[in-house]
C-alpha cells in the first residue's frame, strides 16, 4: 500500500498513552515506530500532534525530538512542528 500511494499530510498522534484499563496497549504512538511508519509512507508533511499537556502522556517533546534526531535526514525535513494558536500552511 506504502509503495502504491502518495501520501501528502500524515498526522501522527504521539506521547505514548496507555491507561491501566488497557495495560500494554497504547492508545498512540511512541516516536520510535511512528518514524518507521513514516519511512514506510514517506509522507510529504508530518505533523506530530496530542503529545503535551497531560499526565497520562509517556513521551513528551523531548523525547519525540531525541527520536527525531537520531533519523535520517531526509525523513526529519518532513516533520513540522505545529505551535498552538499558529497558523502553518502546506504546500498543495
Amino acid at each position: 500500500m506504502a509503495r502504491r500511494i502518495d501520501v501528502g499530510t500524515v498526522l501522527l498522534h504521539l506521547g505514548g498513552v496507555r491507561f491501566p484499563l488497557t495495560g500494554p496497549v497504547r492508545c498512540t504512538m511512541t516516536a520510535a515506530p511512528a518514524l518507521e511508519l513514516c519511512a514506510q509512507l514517506r509522507p510529504h508533511t508530518v505533523l506530530p500532534v496530542h503529545y503535551e499537556g497531560w499526565s497520562h502522556f509517556q513521551e513528551g517533546l523531548e523525547g519525540i525530538e531525541a527520536e527525531l534526531g537520531r533519523a535520517p535526514a531526509d525523513l526529519r525535513a518532513r516533520f513540522r512542528r505545529l505551535t498552538p494558536g499558529v497558523p502553518l500552511e502546506l504546500p498543495v
